[in-house]
């Protein structure tokens, strides 16, 4: 700093937005349509002491905006915002508080909550404390990285190809025992060697990682001595978190993260991040001044109409980020694109995804953000998944979302959990659970959501289990959450989840409950992975990864949600293996939609059984008492013969009468390893055990719908 010896900047550019090295200087432009001034605050190497504070000299288009001739990557630095108090009107100026920019790539410092970060007095939220933090701020470094990518190339992998593992970059690897202590829980780990086997041999094609942007742990969960583990509470939205990283140095920590996307790609893995665009980590009107709020409160966030000082809170986390305002969207836009273009990411998984479409009158699949993504040369190549509910009015969008999207289709998991855990809990109370007609509708592809939106059936993000919930282990192991650890007195966690449990609480000696556990996590898994759509697998379900019960261990950073390797069901992992291979070798379900056509043979692309050989029909779909059903696939999507699922979601085995022809089993869930070598012919009867899924083929084509009995 001291080389550089400047009192003034130079003009610069309104652009590109953040620090930006030209090899002579750093530009910085910041966005700010209502500050009446705004600083340029420069720093030593420790981020201890302002060196020069230099108003930015330049305001383009509410660009604010400076060139320092010399600097150099590595200066750090942090901005002040000039403008009035005025909560009233929305505008939260306070020139007291350094603030970081929105841009910044590389966040320098350890986050405390002090008083100091508060512009409103806690106890008169209209006063303003005027407390300096700038000592304690967390700053932004100039970057300008330099990253050999070789021959890194995308994998470019198909929907119809498509299996997605969600996971936690640390809790994945964190307990591996043939990963190297220093690198477990962090991107190197999971690009370790070991961890590439684990999910080549497992068949997966794509990791969906909880999110990995530069977030903080609320103050409520920090004085309780707990974290927020997920991520879900983004403070930089272009900066890797360093905590995931073997190595917390900024451009080590974006080297490594690199280093894993390459590594995973030369695996032929796509890498898909779940972002938060929904809120910061400056929460509700009493929160912090970190960035946006004190940058342009009024521009950043979204307000109540007439009521300028409160926000609206869409997300449950205190605010929502407005990007009816084009520079917050650019924000956004330009982020997204920096991970895809600059850190070769090769998708998103959006967070409260509908909060992105909400214009002035609810949610829009025409929303500006929508099209901007639609017509973008870069992203709109990239997998866009949305999780399509937020918190607020209409914000429930399941099948709401623009043609080229993905969504997570909670109507799949629902409808799964009711007709399989549900039905088993009730034993011999047949009326519990799905109809017959709900569980088709979700097998193959939940065409009332997508089908007349000219959307395919692998726009269903099927699954059963997420991050957010029980694991598959204890969803058939707990009738109630056990949430303890979070501090919250057991109150925190989804309501809905418990409704769809069975058995009695954890752990059991009784041989019939272990039976029927290990039963039902196979044939959930089945179902998730052989249906019409895009699975999604929730990682550690392959080993029969416990949380305890506690369905919500978003604060738990411990062996609660580390992925235990010591103890893996190896069978459940061998049956896993093997129901993904039947899945890229068959693809049971094409990614079309079936219209019930017979061809020359009799064969209809689709059809549907009863046990004992008779069409399933009328009213029989929504008889709450049926428990069995056969599909009869005339049509796989890569199957070169017709294919047929057996189902028996009741608590007696159920003979199936088989339509014509020569029938080989390729899936028995009853069996630990999911293998069977059972072979038969048309109007034999096939014993399906309760609780239970077979998978047949055919070896011989074409053959006829019908059997000798009918």
């Amino acid at each position: 700093m001291d080389s550089l010896n400047v009192k003034t900047l130079q003009t610069g550019r309104p652009w590109p937005m953040g620090a930006h090295f030209d090899g002579h200087g750093v530009n910085f432009a910041v966005f700010s349509a209502h500050a009446e001034g705004m600083d340029l605050c420069l720093f030593d190497a420790d981020g201890k002491q302002e060196l020069a504070r230099l108003p930015l000299p330049a305001n383009t288009v509410d660009v604010w905006h400076g060139y320092l001739p010399g600097a150099q990557p590595g200066l750090l630095y942090g901005l002040r915002a000039h403008g009035h108090w005025w909560p009233d009107k929305g505008h939260r100026f306070d020139a007291s508080k350094l603030l970081l920019d929105p841009y910044a790539r590389d966040i320098v410092g350890q986050f405390n909550w002090r008083e100091e970060h508060f512009s409103a007095d806690r106890d008169y939220p209209g006063n303003k404390l005027s407390l300096d933090n700038a000592a304690w701020a967390l700053k932004a470094r100039v970057t300008h990285d330099q990253f050999e990518w070789g021959d890194d190339c995308a994998p470019c992998m198909s929907l119809t190809d498509t299996v997605l593992y969600e996971c936690h970059v640390k809790g994945f690897s964190k307990l591996n025992p043939l990963i190297p202590p220093e690198l477990r829980g962090t991107y190197a780990g999971l690009a370790h060697p070991a961890s590439i086997n684990h999910l080549k041999g497992l068949g997966v094609t794509a990791v969906s990682l909880l999110p990995v942007h530069y977030s903080l742990s609320e103050e409520r969960l920090v004085r309780q001595g707990l974290s927020n583990y997920w991520g879900y509470n983004t403070l930089g939205f272009f900066c890797v978190n360093p905590q995931l990283a073997s190595q917390t140095d900024g451009s080590a920590a974006r080297h490594e993260f690199r280093t894993m996307v390459r590594a995973l790609h030369q695996a032929g893995l796509e890498v898909i991040l779940d972002v938060v665009y929904n809120h910061s980590a400056e929460g509700d009107a009493s929160g912090p001044t970190l960035s946006f709020r004190g940058l342009d409160n009024a521009s950043y966030y979204r307000t109540p109409v007439g009521e300028p000082g409160h926000y609206e809170n869409y997300s449950g986390c205190g605010n929502t980020l407005n990007l009816r305002q084009p520079k917050v969207l650019q924000m956004v836009m330009d982020s997204l694109r920096y991970w895809v273009e600059d850190m070769h990411v090769d998708g998103f998984r959006f967070d409260l995804a509908p909060v992105l479409g909400r214009t002035d009158t609810g949610f829009s699949s025409q929303a500006a953000f929508f099209a901007a993504m639609a017509q973008d040369p870069v992203l709109s190549r990239a997998k866009m998944i949305a999780e399509p509910w937020d918190t607020g009015p209409g914000g429930y969008q399941v099948g709401g979302f623009p043609r080229g999207w993905l969504e997570w289709n909670d109507k799949f998991r629902d409808c799964l959990r009711r007709f399989w855990v549900q039905g088993a809990a009730a034993g011999d109370d047949m009326s519990s659970g799905s109809t017959r007609g709900d569980f088709a509708m979700r097998l193959c592809g939940s065409s009332d959501l997508y089908q007349e939106r000219r959307r395919a059936p692998a726009k269903s993000v099927n699954y059963v289990v997420a991050h957010d919930g029980f694991t598959l282990r204890d969803l058939v192991s707990y009738n109630q959450r056990h949430n303890q650890a979070n501090l919250e007195d057991n109150r925190d966690g989804h309501h809905d989840n418990l409704s769809f449990n069975c058995g009695i609480e954890g752990p059991s000696d009784d041989p019939k409950l272990t039976t029927l556990r290990a039963r039902l996590q196979r044939v959930l898994l089945a179902n998730t992975l052989l249906a019409q759509g895009t699975p999604m697998l929730c990682a550690g379900d392959e080993f029969g990864h416990t949380q305890m019960g506690n369905n919500n261990p978003y604060c738990q950073d411990n062996p609660t949600t580390w992925i235990d390797w010591s103890a893996p069901d190896a069978d459940l992992l061998a049956y896993t293996q093997h129901v993904v291979a039947l899945r890229h070798q068959l693809q049971p379900f094409a990614n079309q939609w079936y219209v019930g056509i017979a061809d020359a043979h009799g064969l209809y692309d689709l059809s549907w059984w009863n046990a004992d050989g008779s069409m399933l029909q009328h009213d029989a779909w929504h008889h709450a008492t049926g428990r069995s059903l056969a599909c009869l696939i005339g049509k796989p999507g890569r199957s070169t013969t017709p294919l047929l699922l057996l189902f028996n979601a009741g608590v007696m085995r159920e003979d199936f009468v088989l339509p014509n022809g020569h029938w080989r089993a390729l899936l028995d869930t009853s069996q630990p390893c999911g293998q069977s070598d059972w072979q038969g012919t048309g109007g034999m009867r096939l014993p399906v055990p309760a609780h239970g899924m077979m998978l047949l083929q055919s070896t011989s084509a074409p053959v006829s719908n019908r059997t000798g009995t009918i």
